[in-house]
């Protein structure tokens, strides 16, 4: 699997590892730029919390249940997180590639919050 098959699918799992090594899958829209996948997730998540304490994740191409298909590679990265900037170019990529599913999340949530984004994004690495 590569970066550009993860980015053509819709829905990738990325798992990261609390302290004591368990690992936590979760399914999010993720776009793949300039040779690393980027997410995008709420800032009190417990994905940010635990990439905080170790940016060791793996990823693999799943539905929108997280279902990865059996067989499926997942692929080691590290991950970081990034500034008001970085989030910024985060949000612009997902809406070219999620065009009318962010304007139908993102925006009514954001109205729903006095038009603020509580977001982390997150660069990943493979």
């Amino acid at each position: 699997m590569t970066l550009d098959e993860l980015n053509r699918g819709k829905y990738v799992s990325l798992t990261t590892f609390r302290k004591d090594g368990t690992p936590v899958a979760t399914p999010v829209w993720a776009v793949a730029d300039g040779g690393e996948l980027y997410v995008w997730t709420r800032t009190d998540s417990w994905k940010v919390k635990r990439i905080r304490n170790n940016g060791r994740v793996t990823v693999s191409a799943c539905d929108v249940r997280g279902r990865v298909a059996e067989g499926a590679p997942a692929l080691e990265g590290e991950a970081r997180l990034l500034d008001e900037a970085g989030l910024k170019r985060v949000r612009a990529l997902m809406l070219r590639k999620y065009t009318w599913q962010f304007w139908l999340l993102d925006v009514p949530a954001m109205l729903a919050r006095g038009g603020k984004r509580p977001h982390t994004a997150i660069a990943v690495k493979l």
